[in-house]
């Protein structure tokens, strides 16, 4: 039975839309050669993976001569939000503050952070 599909980014799928973002519209060729060498992936695997995107609506391509040209159709902020949606919906029963909460709750969280917190937490309440 094939894995079902998902609708959120895969590790993979992120650093190939990590670049489109910075880069903007690009050659599988160009993504390739934008990606870490380290570790190294095939043309062939960038390749299918950004059809993969194109299927789940992240990117569209044009054709160029013989290349295809991937842009992004999601911005990296509406992908942040729609993946944090997604979290808030499989971990905390659709509760943002349940979210906020374990957060909060993490000993890993400093004093500095949590400072930066309360100050956002505060000017959005204002708005």
């Amino acid at each position: 039975m094939p894995p079902t599909k998902s609708a959120t980014l895969t590790e993979a799928e992120l650093r190939l839309m990590e670049v489109l973002w910075e880069r903007g519209s690009s050659t599988v060729q160009q993504v390739l050669e934008a990606l870490p060498k380290r570790p190294a992936l095939a043309y062939n695997s960038v390749l299918t993976t950004m059809r993969i995107l194109e299927k789940k609506g992240y990117v569209r391509h044009l054709k160029d001569g013989r290349a295809h040209v991937y842009t992004p159709v999601i911005e990296r902020q509406e992908a942040t939000r729609s993946e944090i949606s997604h979290l808030v919906h499989r971990f905390f029963k659709n509760s943002r503050d349940l979210l906020l909460l374990n957060i909060l709750e993490d000993s890993s969280i400093d004093q500095q952070e949590l400072e930066r917190l309360r100050q956002l937490f505060e000017s959005g309440k204002s708005k």
